[in-house]
């Protein structure tokens, strides 16, 4: 392999390229990878921070909604001056001016059936930092079909939860089957959110897809971590496939086509 950092990136990533895990060679895989990050809120905002901080070669930023003031008390990457900017582009502008070596895309979006197959097509590794559950489902599904690994993270006033889903481990829907029933769950406008606590489950999104990209360390793969931020703690509970998953398991679908994505976003193998 020819290394083809210049004197600036070597200075740049210096504190990477002494860590035996990382080095020149490693540097050059995360300067060389494509990460799409579907969400540009609480939880995208540091994943994109530090994903660009450390080098990731292209970043696709997904995001439908623009900055509104209310956002700014967790959403790092968006200023009081980008209020009523589209996130994506913030987001986006926010990548330029931190590391010139990222290639960044906003993409001003939802993700839906229509798009998905665009949205994740050369990724290495895609980042769910969406905030609704048929995103989640979606996004599941499709890297499962296409064999892309997929970093999840959801919050919830102080507490934060992340896992990871490679193609050959359990998936989404062997964690949860079913989406829980539309109301049921409130979101940050209606029960609030601690501000920092975004920006922890963010990062640790962030060092799942680096661990990823580098292929060092273990990932969360068949493991759901809880972070409780009012008491401190960590906890992970071991999950395991199901068999009779209908998207992982033995004779469940292939494809996204004939799945519904509202609602319970319930797949019936009958």
């Amino acid at each position: 392999m020819t290394l083809s950092l210049d004197a600036t990136q070597l200075d740049r990533y210096s504190r990477h390229i002494i860590m035996d895990e990382v080095g020149p060679e490693g540097q050059e895989r995360l300067l060389s990878a494509r990460v799409v990050v579907v969400g540009a809120g609480g939880l995208g905002a540091p994943a994109i921070q530090y994903l660009a901080a450390v080098g990731v070669g292209e970043l696709v930023v997904f995001d439908d909604d623009v900055v509104e003031r209310s956002n700014l008390q967790r959403q790092v990457v968006h200023r009081d001056d980008d209020v009523g900017v589209a996130k994506a582009e913030s987001a986006a502008a926010f990548v330029r001016g931190l590391n010139p070596d990222v290639s960044v895309e906003p993409v001003e979006a939802r993700v839906d059936k229509s798009n998905v197959h665009e949205v994740v097509a050369g990724a290495d590794v895609v980042v769910d930092a969406s905030d609704n559950f048929p995103t989640r489902y979606l996004l599941n599904d499709v890297c499962r079909f296409e064999g892309i690994p997929l970093v999840h993270g959801a919050i919830y006033k102080f507490e934060g939860q992340a896992t990871t889903l490679v193609p050959d481990g359990p998936c989404y829907r062997c964690l949860f089957a079913e989406a829980p029933e539309p109301g049921t769950v409130p979101d940050c406008a209606t029960t609030g959110v601690l501000g920092v606590l975004p920006g922890t489950v963010g990062c640790i999104q962030a060092t799942e897809a680096m661990k990823l990209l580098l292929d060092e360390g273990e990932v969360l793969d068949g493991r759901l971590l809880f972070y409780d931020a009012m008491d401190m703690t960590f906890e992970t509970v071991p999950y395991r496939k199901n068999p009779d998953c209908p998207v992982c398991g033995e004779g469940g679908v292939d494809s996204i086509e004939d799945i519904d994505y509202v609602e319970s976003c319930a797949i019936s193998l009958d």
